[in-house]
């Protein structure tokens, strides 16, 4: 997992690090000014647009390495009289030792020496970004769009036009971002991930957290899931030793769901499962699923139950249960999610209008939305697996953010197939969360490796454990 940092967190870890002694800010600025340099191929020309604060220091430091490159570097700021101060102020310093010149336009779309530009870098605002580009700045952002697919465009740390923490405020956009550090939320929920183009993170070498005794550091509390190691099991494993899960699932018309689930935490590998159904649509369940065992509800959990799965297919009454527990679809219940979530070892995997109805909130029009609301319901020891597009897992505060999958999901019974998934790997004794951010992975992963376009469950039955040979086996997800 890839820790994602808030601008406050990031702030703290550069203090921390400077306060230690063991790095300067210029030393930092320095760093970060290499590592955007690198991603800049040599020979062609630049222009460098630098800010009046630390990220024009930044931009500043890049003019003047691509200078010792023997590259033709123009800098350009944002004001006729720019007075930088502080480390960007050494910067500036720097680059007119070397010969550098500092250039001022009202509006880069009628300044005739840009006309051919093909390669610019973004050094307007970087972190303090948080508010609406205006003035110069706007109209550099206006000319940058005006160009898109003619030139090349380099932001250091992120685009200007962009918000650190919002993933939704988008006036500017990057076909390369060099983000410094550690990404931060910009980098990583759509629809800002997109605007910053292909991301580079460039090391400066400082550790988020040193969990030594009476350390300073922090512990960030967004993450971002791009990969997992699956658990190996010993060479004499047996059906008992991967768990016993229970679903209790499927009704009249909507058998179907009991299937997928069931299906789900098969191919994901637990041991046993059993499917606790309908009278109606015993018999159809149990021809679908040969590999499960399929009984009539009757009011019993078998006594042998490792985790009980509930709601697949219409049924919402949750049997008394005092160990692990799933809720899926119809189980989910208006009003109920802060109980839910104050239950130790449960997870609830709503989608976002379930989400809800369970915490009675206004339906989440935005990925902010989805982001604030998930924070302000991740104060329990239960799970929430908030189903979507970047599906978003939360525990005791912390946010774990999906980064597999595609739009070829959205379709009827793949959230069956993930709450089966969930449930499974559960029931084969990874924790609650571990199991809600394992199987969100594994889920998009194998609709990564369909490709785009639209998708059926039972794809996904037969891709999952095709990719769990390749990550057994050590090879590419």
């Amino acid at each position: 997992m890839i820790p994602i940092l808030t601008v406050d967190e990031m702030r703290t870890l550069e203090h921390l690090a400077i306060e230690s002694g063991r790095v300067s800010s210029l030393e930092l600025q320095e760093l970060s000014a290499k590592g955007a340099a690198a991603l800049i191929p040599e020979g062609v020309c630049v222009d460098v647009v630098a800010g009046p604060g630390n990220n024009g220091g930044d931009a500043l430091a890049v003019a003047r390495l691509l200078n010792e490159r023997w590259q033709e570097v123009r800098v350009w700021a944002l004001s006729p009289e720019p007075a930088w101060s502080g480390d960007a102020g050494i910067q500036h310093q720097q680059w007119l030792a070397v010969g550098g010149e500092v250039g001022f336009t009202a509006n880069p779309a009628t300044e005739p020496r840009l006309r051919e530009s093909a390669w610019f870098v973004d050094g307007m605002f970087g972190l303090s970004a948080n508010r609406s580009l205006s003035g110069v700045g706007k109209a550099w952002a206006d000319h940058w769009s005006y160009r898109k697919g003619h030139c090349e465009v380099l932001a250091l740390d992120q685009p200007s036009g962009l918000h650190p923490d919002d993933p939704d405020f988008l006036e500017s956009y990057a076909t390369r971002t060099a983000c410094f550090g550690y990404r931060k939320l910009c980098h990583t929920l759509m629809p800002a991930r997109a605007a910053c183009g292909e991301i580079t993170v460039v090391d400066l070498g400082i550790i988020y957290f040193n969990p030594a005794p009476r350390k300073a550091g922090i512990v960030p509390r967004h993450w971002l899931v791009n990969k997992i190691q699956p658990g190996s099991h010993p060479w004499n494993t047996n059906k008992g030793d991967k768990g016993h899960l229970v679903i209790r699932a499927g009704s009249l018309g909507m058998s179907g769901a009991a299937v997928l689930a069931a299906l789900g935490a098969l191919r994901v590998g637990v041991g046993l499962v059993t499917v606790l159904t309908d009278a109606e649509v015993r018999a159809e369940i149990a021809a679908q699923v040969p590999e499960a065992m399929v009984r009539t509800w009757e009011g019993v959990i078998p006594e042998n139950t490792d985790v009980l799965l509930v709601g697949p297919g219409g049924v919402s009454e949750i049997p008394e249960w005092k160990g692990p527990l799933v809720l899926d679809a119809s189980a989910l219940k208006d009003g109920e999610g802060s109980a839910w979530m104050a239950r130790p070892d449960t997870i609830i995997t709503p989608h976002p209008g379930e989400f809800s109805r369970l915490f009675r909130l206004p339906k989440a029009e935005s990925t902010r939305a989805r982001l604030n609301q998930s924070r302000a319901v991740a104060n329990g020891p239960g799970v929430l697996l908030l189903k979507g597009a970047q599906s978003i897992t939360t525990e005791d505060g912390y946010l774990y953010i999906n980064d597999s999958g595609h739009w070829g999901l959205a379709t009827g019974g793949t959230g069956d197939f993930l709450a089966g998934m969930v449930a499974g790997l559960r029931a084969q004794d990874l924790s609650a969360r571990a199991a809600a951010i394992n199987a969100t992975w594994l889920h998009g992963k194998c609709a990564d490796r369909l490709g785009p376009g639209p998708l059926l469950p039972r794809d996904l039955a037969e891709e999952l454990p095709k990719l769990l040979r390749d990550l057994y086996a050590g090879r590419p997800a």
